[in-house]
């Protein structure tokens, strides 16, 4: 991770950082981030996320096998802010994407990891990963 991202001591140091990801999903990277900032001297670092919080498993794209292992499933905003470490988390609102994708050329849109609402039936018996081996 520190060849990664090695942040410059003279540069966060005492400064508030904020921080855009296009998502957060189990967690693990945006924690090791933020705490590497803190390490370097950030006096806070904020986090903006381009995509509302992943709560349920996608069937059709994001490589998670469980809900369980998403960090915003069950959890409120606050309480994910907290394990991250983070002094204040924000994520984009289901509406605003909605608002933003309203003219793309689809036949339809799946929010199916925001909201456990899928456009299509999905077997909940099956592993995720079952769909991914399927040859069209």
């Amino acid at each position: 991770m520190n060849l990664k991202l090695n942040p410059l001591k003279h540069t966060v140091k005492d400064k508030k950082i904020v921080l855009v990801d296009d998502s957060i999903v189990r967690g693990t990277t945006i924690t090791r981030i933020i705490k590497s900032l803190k390490a370097a001297g950030a006096k806070e670092v904020h986090i903006r996320v381009a995509s509302p919080a992943f709560v349920d498993v996608c069937y059709f794209g994001t490589d998670v096998d469980k809900r369980e292992n998403l960090i915003a499933h069950g959890k409120t905003v606050e309480e994910i802010r907290q394990e991250i470490g983070a002094d204040s988390l924000e994520y984009l609102s289901l509406e605003s994407l909605k608002e933003i994708t309203k003219d793309c050329k689809v036949d339809s849109f799946c929010d199916g990891c925001f909201t456990g609402k899928y456009p299509i039936e999905v077997p909940k018996d099956i592993d995720k990963d079952k769909f991914e081996k399927i040859q069209f």
